[in-house]
């Protein structure tokens, strides 16, 4: 017995995009400061486009041994405000799995003088860090970190510089 010929084509649903911006405006639930995240900031020289950038790294203090993943993101830059929004994590397609936290490289290339950063998890919890960039001494200070004042705020992260990372062009 042959299948009827549909008249219409049937609906699929979209899934649920997550906005950024009601990440920002969520009040978290009460939870304990636990560091999960490190934010790296360095200066990083693209060969290829050979563009000078300033890199930041977000990664997981936990390890993954059976798969590779990678943070997923979204950024909402203002003017000396970067807005780093942690979406999730999604997995990578590697052929051999070895054990390394899940990584999200972040980069700008017309970065200069103060900079607040503020990483956002996505029940609404936000850590910050103030750094100075100087791409002519080729220097990056990393003046605070500190918890915004927000109802039920927690630490999450912990913010550095990686000097081991620095790279420029000639």
């Amino acid at each position: 017995m042959p299948l009827k010929k549909p008249t219409r084509i049937p609906k699929i649903p979209k899934t649920r995009k997550r906005k950024s911006n009601t990440a920002l405006t969520a009040i978290p639930n009460k939870k304990p400061d636990k560091i999960d995240f490190n934010c790296k900031a360095y200066f990083k020289y693209d060969v290829k486009l050979k563009k000078q950038f300033v890199a930041f790294s977000l990664e997981t203090i936990a390890e993954f041994t059976s798969f590779s993943y990678e943070i997923s993101v979204d950024v909402i830059k203002e003017k000396d405000v970067i807005n780093i929004v942690v979406i999730g994590l999604k997995a990578k397609m590697n052929a051999v799995p070895k054990v390394q936290p899940a990584v999200k490289e972040v980069l700008f290339e017309d970065l200069i003088g103060q900079l607040n950063i503020n990483v956002v998890k996505q029940d609404g919890a936000i850590n910050s860090a103030e750094y100075y960039l100087n791409i002519y001494s080729k220097d990056i200070l990393l003046r605070k970190e500190f918890k915004p004042r927000k109802k039920n705020n927690r630490l999450f992260c912990k913010f550095e510089v990686d000097r081991g990372k620095f790279s420029f062009g000639q």
